[in-house]
């Protein structure tokens, strides 16, 4: 099976292991990702509010380019992207005037019918019915799932999840035998875009995301967004001082935690480029056999 593919700038870049867990997790389910020729930037979180036409033109370009090579879906892992295009497409495919000047601008046509899915649309349609057969390792680790600002936002758009309390992450985590923790800052903000400008601000927002993940006794942070997982992994040493305490655990991607799970190794998954080492306790249980206590433990996970 073929499926277009938006890597995005970050998944190229600083979150190459996000990259490198979506390849891999799709491979292991006879899937190739065909990227979307000469794609560029999506304009992400600067260029619409800066220039409404620009803000326009960088998605509707790689729409267009997908369309011109006949590819149906188009799977963009990056939260802030995904966001990008589908807000693209919806402004154009709703103004077919603004949608001829943007096809001007950029000098193809942007005929707005190709399907785009997040990783989680996308997991859920092509990974999550075939993921029972493949589990060899489950994730018995208890885990926050994180989504982020953008991921299910604007809802009344995107609609394909809750806005306030998603379920879709922990659900696909609980498939791979992990223990989705229930807590209140699934879709709080990370401090998003201002880890330049304002890394004070990404420090106290994070920082309570993090210690709160602590506080629940999860053993990790599982995210889906390339910003948000920077934010909380990257960010740490000023986390640390933020909150006056010392938080060691792991960011990881749901894509890392399937792959884990269906016996990748954490090289394939790009683990051993987090800033936060990717180290899990093994998990042990207490089991009556015979009237005596026997222990057993999954797998140790470290990159």
């Amino acid at each position: 099976m073929k499926l277009g593919y938006y890597p995005g700038c970050s998944l190229t870049s600083g979150s190459r292991e996000y990259h490198e867990s979506v390849e891999s997790l799709a491979k292991a389910f006879d899937i190739e990702l065909i990227q979307v020729p000469d794609w560029n930037c999506c304009g992400s979180t600067a260029a619409h509010n800066l220039n409404k036409s620009l803000s326009l033109a960088l998605p509707g370009r790689i729409l267009a380019l997908a369309e011109k090579n006949d590819l149906k879906e188009l799977v963009v892992p990056c939260a802030a992207c995904y966001n990008r295009l589908m807000m693209t497409q919806m402004e154009l495919n709703s103004d077919k005037k603004l949608s001829s000047e943007v096809s001007e601008l950029i000098g193809m046509p942007v005929n707005g019918k190709i399907e785009i899915l997040n990783v989680i649309q996308f997991i859920q349609r092509y990974i999550t019915p075939a993921l029972p057969g493949k589990v060899v390792k489950p994730f018995n680790y208890k885990v926050a799932c994180y989504y982020g600002c953008l991921l299910v936002r604007p809802h009344e758009k995107l609609a394909f999840d809750r806005c306030e309390d998603p379920l879709s992450m922990d659900e696909m985590a609980a498939s791979a035998g992990a223990i989705p923790i229930d807590w209140p800052f699934k879709t709080e903000c990370c401090g998003a875009g201002l880890t330049m400008s304002r890394t004070d601000t990404v420090a106290r927002l994070s920082g309570k995301i993090v210690r709160e993940a602590v506080e629940r006794e999860a053993d990790a942070i599982v995210v889906a967004c390339p910003m948000c997982q920077s934010n909380l992994d990257m960010r740490r040493p000023e986390i640390n001082k933020a909150t006056g305490m010392k938080l060691d655990i792991p960011v990881i991607y749901i894509t890392q935690l399937l792959g884990l799970s269906i016996g990748l190794t954490p090289k394939e998954l790009g683990l051993q480029r987090h800033f936060v080492p990717v180290k899990l306790k093994p998990v042990k249980d207490t089991v009556q056999a015979g009237g005596e206590s026997e222990t057993k433990s999954n797998q140790l996970t470290e990159a």
